[in-house]
């Protein structure tokens, strides 16, 4: 069931000291969502936000939907933190929770679309007793905890046993990606399946937001 392009920039590789306006300007230059990269210094080896910089990027004005990548465990406090701060989406990584299908149906009883994100080790059979909870499956394509890394070859592989088990399923399920997409392999990864891009340094380093954004969706959609 083929979807709409989504371009979500990854806030993880913006300047945070002019945030707000950093959100403003890749929206005005066509991203569709913001992406938010939550680590807790304990699941991943890094510490960025947590639900006050949501809920001020909501106060600041953005209405756009907010995709929250959540790498902390344990993990239900937080769901309930990010819904409240005014998450979009909420995606959590399997080994975060001690009951899968529980935190998920938290997410979407708090009124948000949920997420499970699979590290680069994690098999994509690990989704499939709980696609029904599902409104999107995140690919990591870099192992977890950092920006700027470089794109692992086989996770379009794994990208492809992602898109068959959805289309099996038969359900609108969103397949995302993360990690190291660029302009240049961003058709090879489209693809493979994905209808999501979380892309960060390779929008937030050039100069012009709205030609790279325009010259990635140009890429993904021509596959």
């Amino acid at each position: 069931m083929a979807q709409e392009i989504l371009i979500a920039p990854s806030v993880l590789s913006a300047n945070f000291a002019r945030l707000g306006a950093e959100c403003d300007d890749v929206l005005l230059a066509g991203a569709d969502m913001i992406h938010l990269d939550v680590m807790d210094n304990h699941y991943v080896p890094n510490l960025t936000v947590g639900p006050m910089v949501c809920q001020a990027l909501r106060d600041h004005g953005v209405t756009a939907p907010i995709d929250v990548h959540l790498m902390v465990e344990p993990v239900d406090a937080t769901i309930e933190a990010f819904a409240a701060a005014g998450a979009s989406f909420i995606s959590i990584h399997p080994e975060a929770t001690r009951h899968l299908d529980r935190s998920l149906q938290l997410i979407r009883d708090l009124g948000c679309k949920a997420g499970l994100v699979l590290n680069p080790g994690t098999p994509v059979s690990v989704a499939r007793q709980v696609l029904s909870r599902l409104d999107l499956l995140l690919i990591m394509s870099v192992n977890p905890g950092f920006g700027g890394q470089a794109f692992i070859p086989y996770s379009l592989d794994k990208l492809r046993e992602a898109r068959a088990l959805i289309d099996d399923s038969g359900l609108a399920i969103r397949l995302e990606v993360d990690g190291g997409v660029k302009v240049h392999n961003i058709s090879d990864v489209a693809r493979a399946g994905a209808d999501t891009f979380v892309v960060g340094s390779a929008i937030f380093n050039a100069p012009d937001y709205q030609e790279v954004i325009g010259r990635l969706r140009e890429s993904a959609q021509q596959v």
